[in-house]
């Protein structure tokens, strides 16, 4: 076989590889972890969908008003009037969905970490916890803590009331805690093995492994999941009205109550209540979503 013939064998054979194989080499497009939920997110939270709550907004507002023309005042007024009580409402949501948030987290890390203790029986426990929390309807965790808790601690003859909002952000930090706890425990497992087996050829401890090592590792995994959560509790913490705590909520009804009871009101109240759930957590919702591609961990 001479050289000429063997090097357009080849030069044919190639082609035909190249000709067969090159669908499959195209690398496919990889999945980033979450990749799913950021497309869902990228997609629903758009800009202008304020834009459109805030016209809608606008509507309803006008055609309540056209249903009722004896109307003492506008609804523009009558909305503009109470708006500092309301937005004074939605900053008291804020500060229950902070509190809640940092009881739960704090709680919840050393729960999450108790589900990867070498102890069965911490780790079992800790399991138990947190899927008792976790699959609890956030509501009923609420009455629990509003009706088991008291209405005071007494320590040494000292009296420390517990009022309705305290208990709000204890019920409220139950479902937080079992989700944080899962998040810990999630981003540790999924870190390789090797990260163990080389601290472990360092002498480190398990403590020191953890502290040094594991948790720096983890935190890129665990913020924005964690920030999920927050947006989650944060529109939760209307449940709060239902169990009488003064909220942006209560508030709405207290305000629509005192208007003498006026129907063309409760769809510009609400949407204007609507509007600033969706003003304060729709940039944590974006914020999420580029944490998650500047964090994303492939394979």
């Amino acid at each position: 076989m001479n050289q000429s013939y063997y090097n357009g064998f080849n030069s044919r054979k190639r082609k035909q590889e190249y000709k067969t194989d090159l669908p499959v080499m195209i690398t496919p497009e990889v999945k980033e972890p979450g990749s799913i939920l950021s497309s869902l997110s990228a997609y629903i939270f758009k800009p202008w969908h304020g834009f459109v709550i805030l016209f809608f907004c606008m509507v309803s507002s006008s055609i309540a008003f056209g249903v009722d023309d004896n109307a003492k005042s506008s609804i523009a007024e009558v909305l503009w009037r109470w708006m500092p009580l309301l937005l004074k409402g939605f900053i008291f949501n804020i500060v229950i969905s902070i509190c809640a948030m940092a009881i739960g987290t704090a709680a919840g890390a050393a729960l999450g970490l108790g589900q990867i203790s070498l102890n069965k029986w911490v780790r079992r426990v800790s399991w138990f916890i947190t899927q008792f929390f976790r699959n609890s309807p956030w509501l009923v965790l609420l009455f629990f803590a509003m009706f088991l808790l008291p209405f005071e601690i007494n320590i040494g003859g000292l009296a420390i009331p517990l009022p309705d909002w305290v208990k709000a952000i204890i019920g409220l930090s139950l479902p937080v805690m079992a989700n944080v706890s899962e998040i810990v425990r999630g981003a540790v497992v999924s870190l390789p093995s090797g990260q163990w087996e080389a601290a472990e050829s360092l002498a480190y401890t398990r403590r020191q492994t953890l502290w040094l090592i594991i948790l720096p590792q983890c935190v890129k995994r665990m913020l924005p999941p964690w920030m999920n959560l927050y947006a989650i509790l944060t529109m939760a913490t209307v449940l709060a009205s239902i169990v009488g705590v003064s909220e942006v909520m209560t508030l709405t009804g207290q305000a629509l109550a005192a208007e003498g009871g006026r129907t063309d009101l409760l769809a510009p109240f609400y949407s204007f209540v609507l509007l600033i759930f969706f003003m304060y957590c729709y940039p944590i919702a974006r914020w999420t979503v580029r944490l998650e591609k500047k964090f994303s961990v492939i394979g």
